[in-house]
């Protein structure tokens, strides 16, 4: 039985066939193969090693008021061998590019977790960890992502699922065809992936996308058929959108030309929300393009809705320090702060001093946000008021 067994474990080594690369894989291999090179390079020069990594702050993001989304500056940061403070970050920078790439020629993915295991050892002749936790292995990645102007999606690593999606459109999914119509109350699970040669639309017929902040509204929405009464896509992010929602909700905009509308909390964190889903995030500030949605209008709570909906006050949520400051940092972004329409909505919430969630609608009526609230802002287009 060993002898069977080691046989057919040969048979099955000598018959595997080579990876075959998309051109996406050789460009980011190439990118990769940079990086190494950069240390031959150097060392034939009998110079430094180092890598100027682009800094992911706001102090480094500008916004594009032609093409409204945010985009990185120019600011980088050098991490050298040689620099007794810099030469770890340097070194695990270097060993991350080499992970990626093995993850490319073996057509293998993982989850950035994996990476972390993956590449953690200890140096030989020494007790020093490549990486003590995963806390410190993730920036790295991030940094990479930035140094080679490439989504983590392109290095062959994912995060995380979260984010759901039902409505009339099928999606093919790595050759699987999936009828997003009969997927029950779970939905179709929003992968982290969801780049061209993975993930393929095919016979939409809804008019537009309802993004939703959270799955628990998300599923007042599905439940209540939402999606078929308005022949709309219904998504969520589960708070805060993961790079697969945003770049999915993106390309869905973009080659099926749908509309976006975004229901979220009447707070500083909802409004966040918005921002990054219209211009981008500030850490991946260098794909906006391919994530960020300008035209995405709001429709969540608004200040104004506790008068407007005749909700109790039961249903308010004090502001404390923290969501004040949130607030400020917010209306303070340069892509706020030439909208009076928003201005004015942040200053009305702390006049306030009360939040409003999504799901103080329900003490209207049960369905009053699937029914009512949502039907009427879109019919009103109150997002209007918001963008003057």
């Amino acid at each position: 039985m060993a002898k069977k067994l080691r046989k057919l474990s040969s048979s099955n080594g000598a018959s595997k066939a080579p990876v075959k690369l998309t051109p996406r894989d050789k460009a980011t291999r190439g990118k990769l193969l940079s990086v190494a090179e950069s240390v031959i390079a150097a060392a034939k020069k009998k110079r430094e090693p180092a890598v100027a990594v682009p800094l992911r702050s706001l102090s480094n993001v500008k916004y594009n008021r032609i093409k409204r989304i945010i985009e990185m500056g120019s600011a980088k940061s050098e991490r050298g061998l040689f620099n007794l403070s810099q030469a770890k970050s340097y070194m695990q920078t270097v060993l991350v590019t080499s992970g990626c790439k093995r993850l490319i020629d073996q057509a293998k993915t993982t989850s950035i977790r994996g990476l972390f295991y993956l590449l953690k050892h200890t140096i030989s002749g020494t007790k020093e960890e490549t990486f003590a936790d995963q806390d410190e292995c993730d920036p790295i990645i991030e940094d990479v992502e930035v140094l080679l102007e490439s989504l983590r999606e392109e290095l062959h690593l994912y995060a995380k699922k979260a984010g759901d999606l039902v409505g009339d459109i099928v999606i093919v999914d790595r050759g699987d065809e999936i009828d997003c119509s009969r997927m029950g109350s779970g939905g179709y699970g929003i992968p982290s992936i969801v780049e061209e040669q993975f993930v393929q639309f095919k016979n939409c017929k809804a008019k537009f996308i309802l993004h939703v902040e959270k799955d628990t509204v998300w599923q007042r929405f599905n439940e209540d058929k939402f999606w078929r009464k308005h022949n709309c896509i219904l998504t969520h992010g589960g708070g805060q959108p993961p790079r697969g929602v945003r770049r999915l909700l993106h390309r869905l905009h973009n080659e099926l030309k749908l509309p976006i509308y975004c229901l979220l909390d009447n707070d500083p964190w909802g409004y966040y929300i918005y921002s990054v889903i219209k211009q981008g995030s500030i850490n991946l500030a260098f794909e906006s393009k391919r994530m960020a949605v300008p035209e995405a209008r709001f429709v969540g709570l608004r200040s104004k809705d506790f008068v407007r909906c005749g909700l109790s006050e039961s249903v308010q949520i004090k502001l404390n320090d923290q969501d004040k400051k949130r607030a400020d940092q917010i209306a303070g972004y340069p892509w706020f702060t030439s909208k009076k329409g928003w201005q004015r909505e942040i200053a009305l919430m702390k006049k306030n001093d009360f939040k409003l969630e999504v799901e103080a609608l329900i003490s209207k009526d049960i369905s009053y946000v699937t029914e009512v609230y949502v039907p009427e802002r879109l019919e009103e287009e109150d997002w209007r008021e918001l963008e003057g």
